[in-house]
């Protein structure tokens, strides 16, 4: 399984979007913590996924900047970059988002 959990830190503001049948979808794009990281790394940053009533929550209470615990499952997408001129295609790590709590900070 591929079950997992992680400490995040929101970069950009969730955005919500509609799939058929009215199945809702928040996207943000996120980042590790973790207190042995000193330096920000693109590699650090991946997508997350929360689907339906969690939706709702995440679109409410969160905003860039805040950090929450996400339990989730982590599968790789394609990442097709315009930054990258070659034919290869790289792959970006994804978490589908089932359980999501606040982090404080203290």
């Amino acid at each position: 399984m591929n079950y997992t959990s992680f400490i995040i830190k929101i970069l950009k503001e969730p955005e919500q979007t509609f799939l058929q049948n009215n199945i809702i979808v928040t996207k943000m794009f996120v980042k590790f913590v973790s207190p042995r990281m000193k330096t920000f790394n693109i590699k650090d940053t991946f997508q997350i996924s929360i689907w339906e009533n969690s939706s709702y929550e995440t679109i409410k209470y969160y905003q860039p900047n805040d950090y929450i615990v996400i339990e989730g499952y982590i599968s790789l997408r394609p990442n097709f970059s315009l930054l990258n001129k070659t034919s290869k295609v790289d792959k970006q790590v994804e978490v589908s988002v089932f359980k999501h709590y606040p982090f404080l900070l203290i």
